[in-house]
């Protein structure tokens, strides 16, 4: 599995963190950045997450920032991302089952190990396509034709 992640001046030494326990668990990890605690416009690294996921260029994105919302609203303006903002394993679970989201957003404030929880949820479950495909379906369309 090849994962994308991000994050603004607020994640990064969490970012460092989940970055290795990623690759223990055999992943591959483009880290897309920020690498400094310098304050930086976090749009920037949501969209190149965004634009990596919506391109398969990798299979998931995980972006981090104070709340997480931010990044989050961001990534979604990136045509074909679904990126949830996840506070709890049910929320992770349901954003993948319902919403077959592809990127992850959460709030650099949580601890390690909740975030650990959450990735591993959501990296992990499966998208229920019986009643949920079809709403799926209406998000894309919207955003084919939203532009027309």
């Amino acid at each position: 599995m090849k994962i994308a992640i991000a994050t603004d001046h607020h994640g990064v030494e969490i970012k460092e963190q989940l970055i290795k326990l990623l690759q223990e668990e055999k992943m591959e990890v483009l880290d897309f950045g920020t690498n400094g605690i310098e304050m930086v416009d976090y749009p920037i690294f949501a969209f190149h997450v965004g634009e990596a996921v919506a391109s398969n260029f990798v299979d998931y994105g995980i972006l981090l920032c104070g709340t997480g919302i931010g990044m989050s609203i961001a990534c979604n303006k990136v045509k074909g991302v679904r990126c949830a903002k996840v506070n709890t394993l049910e929320e992770a679970r349901l954003s993948r089952e319902h919403n077959n989201a592809n990127v992850l957003a959460l709030s650099s404030k949580l601890s390690i190990s909740e975030m650990k929880e959450i990735i591993h949820t959501f990296l992990n479950t499966s998208f229920l396509e019986d009643r949920h495909l079809r709403r799926i379906n209406q998000i894309q369309n919207y955003e084919e034709h939203y532009d027309d």
